[in-house]
């Protein structure tokens, strides 16, 4: 099968370290750059989100291409050939892989969100996800979300398509160091989630969860300083889509495209 990886930059950090891993697993790939870059697979294109990066790039993707990559330039990708084989032998139309973190709060919140997502696909990873070319030109071009791997997913769903949490194929990254960086982190990811809800139609389980959401989050208090900053970020994020945000990119620390340091 043949694939190609739509990498998703918004400045020239890890560029370099990602076109040397592409290039070494001799794979296709295009990266879309928010910083002009010399090289023959970059494109520049303004950071005006994710969901923009990737509707700007599909047109770069080989006509001939069986499955696109989505891959964040912050990430080292481990077991891609797994993940390969499990869409050449399973009727697959999505697949997004584990997330690792080498350390700080998102170690504990995988944990969790990974518990759940074993029983129920509440939200996608965007950190590397894989889906097939023909069902990716049925949800183009991508509505402004800031969450645009979980309206991908969420639009799968609701297509019918047949979708993987693959914990064999991982990717290694780094995200918030301070605990308190999570309340933002969380309202962006959160908000955007509500976002992808109000346009698509996933199964009735995955709007159940988001509907109760807001009332089972102070559950996380017991998690101590952690559990609080999630708490106010899940409620932050829910306050701004229900007041009408409907922006697809997030201005604060962390970057629209991966996580800047």
């Amino acid at each position: 099968m043949n694939i190609h990886f739509l990498v998703l930059a918004r400045d020239s950090n890890f560029v370099n370290a990602k076109c040397e891993e592409l290039d070494n697993m001799k794979l296709s790939y295009t990266i879309i750059c928010g910083e002009e870059f010399n090289h023959k697979n970059i494109i520049y294109r303004e950071p005006k989100g994710k969901y923009d990066a990737i509707n700007y790039g599909y047109k770069t993707i080989p006509k001939n291409t069986d499955i696109v990559a989505l891959n964040d330039v912050d990430t080292k990708i481990y077991n891609i050939n797994h993940a390969i084989n499990v869409f050449q032998k399973y009727n697959v139309a999505l697949l997004f892989s584990k997330v690792r973190v080498g350390s700080g709060p998102q170690k504990l919140f995988y944990k969790i969100l990974d518990s759940l997502r074993r029983i129920l696909l509440i939200a996608a990873s965007g950190e590397l996800m894989l889906i097939r070319h023909d069902f990716l030109k049925k949800i183009m071009p991508l509505k402004s979300c800031k969450s645009e791997d979980s309206y991908i997913l969420f639009k799968v769903l609701e297509l019918g398509g047949k979708v993987i949490f693959c914990e064999d194929t991982f990717v290694l990254t780094n995200r918030t160091s301070m605990t308190k960086e999570e309340e933002a982190y969380k309202r962006r990811t959160v908000g955007g989630i509500y976002q992808a809800l109000s346009m698509s139609k996933p199964p009735f389980k995955v709007k159940l969860f988001y509907t109760i959401l807001p009332l089972i989050s102070p559950l996380l208090l017991v998690l101590g300083k952690k559990g609080y900053y999630w708490f106010r970020g899940i409620v932050k994020g829910y306050v701004d889509y229900l007041r009408g945000d409907r922006s697809g990119s997030w201005k604060s620390n962390y970057s629209v495209i991966g996580v800047s340091k």
